[in-house]
């Protein structure tokens, strides 16, 4: 019968990969606060002139790290100056250029983009700490299963906004799989919902919710400070 131990091996190189992406968001949330600080010049708004260099960090993210599709900065809208952007955000398209992304910001219009009450942002508000969200069909952008990593931005220690990434799944799945397949029994990633993010077998589908507590189901958490992930596995 496997056992928690023949499972370990695989949360460890999944905490490492997973640890290594966290490392990089928490990197590019302290350049992000670096460079807003030094563009505000004391002011107390984003303008356009804050935002010059932001688009550069988020380039070099995705260009550093090619299992991420989109990365970049939302800003709180208290933070945002009216009338400018309130989130500097990049994605990879097929070709592998990078365009900035172009969200709607109007209430009530039928794509508002209204972020600031999605979990990858409010969670990071009220904790303070990274999360991660998803998967989730990203109907504004790659209309496919996505997760988006990110860690809260402070300037002079006041909360500014978030920065992070976000990968497909499809993207995830050669880098992760093969670690998954190498349980000897069904096996899923999930998150903190109990939902999968992503199985070795069809008993675990992508996004299905996990019912906790099944007598035939166990877990095995991945040591990644505050992102709630887990190895689920039948015997």
């Amino acid at each position: 019968m496997i056992t928690d131990n023949d499972v370990v091996p695989a949360a460890d190189t999944l905490t490492a990969w997973i640890g290594s992406v966290s490392t990089e968001i928490g990197e590019l949330s302290v350049k992000v606060a670096s460079l807003l600080e030094e563009n505000l010049a004391g002011r107390s708004k984003v303008s356009k002139a804050a935002l010059v260099g932001l688009d550069d960090l988020a380039r070099e993210f995705l260009g550093k790290n090619s299992f991420a599709v989109g990365a970049g900065t939302f800003f709180a809208g208290d933070f945002a100056e009216e009338g400018g952007r309130a989130l500097e955000w990049w994605f990879r398209k097929n070709d592998g250029s990078m365009e900035r992304l172009d969200a709607d910001r109007t209430p009530g219009s039928n794509r508002y983009y209204d972020y600031e009450k999605l979990p990858f942002f409010s969670i990071a508000a009220s904790t303070g700490e990274q999360t991660v969200w998803g998967p989730y069909i990203d109907y504004l952008g790659f209309e496919e299963y996505v997760l988006t990593f990110t860690s809260p931005v402070y300037t002079h220690g006041k909360f500014i906004g978030v920065t992070g990434c976000d990968i497909r799944i499809k993207d995830l799945e050669p880098l992760i799989m093969p670690t998954l397949r190498a349980i000897p029994a069904d096996a899923a990633l999930i998150n903190s919902s109990n939902r999968v993010i992503l199985g070795n077998s069809g008993m675990y589908l992508v996004g299905e919710r996990i019912k906790p507590g099944a007598h035939n189901e166990h877990r095995v958490a991945l040591n990644v400070p505050h992102l709630g992930l887990s190895l689920v596995y039948a015997t």
